[in-house]
């Protein structure tokens, strides 16, 4: 029986357009729980690999985007700080399709409606690899923290709560 095609999304055909690798892999998406332990548990990866994107809105620098560890929750203070604002806040979930094109569980930090200044949690280049989500539930981005970087224009700094 032939496997079937992981259908690309709009995210990878940018990658593919930057000519910066990645693979596509598939999870089983259990729509009463869209957090990154499950993308996880399903990846069969550990959880500090599995990054989730989260929008954000600064008091100067308007909307921005953090990518962090799937289990953490970004320090709105540390954001601001890393972002040049004086305060900060996670966009209300009703404005993230508008705003990006990308629903809960499936926001990509690559190909969002429009170009958002893109910070990733330093942690992301102690592995040779991490996960993102590609712009659809169900498909992750494997993809090496560097390339993410230079495909989103991201850059890395301290964005979590340390438990």
């Amino acid at each position: 029986m032939a496997k079937d095609k992981i259908q690309k999304t709009n995210a990878a055909r940018l990658l593919d357009s930057k000519k910066i690798a990645y693979e596509l892999i598939p999870y089983e998406v259990d729509e009463n729980d869209l957090s990154a332990v499950h993308v996880a548990a399903q990846l069969g990866e550990p959880i500090d690999r599995v990054f989730k994107t989260l929008v954000l809105h600064g008091d100067r620098s308007g909307y921005f985007v953090c990518v962090i560890p799937g289990e953490k929750e970004v320090d709105l203070k540390l954001a601001a700080k890393v972002t040049g604002n004086k305060s900060c806040n996670l966009i209300a979930m009703k404005e993230l399709l508008p705003l990006t094109g990308y629903i809960r569980g499936g926001c990509s930090p690559i190909g969002m409606k429009k170009p958002f200044p893109t910070y990733i949690h330093s942690t992301c280049m102690d592995f040779d690899y991490i996960y993102v989500s590609a712009g659809v539930r169900g498909l992750q981005f494997k993809i090496s923290p560097a390339d993410l970087c230079k495909a989103a224009g991201a850059k890395t700094g301290e964005l979590i709560v340390e438990s």
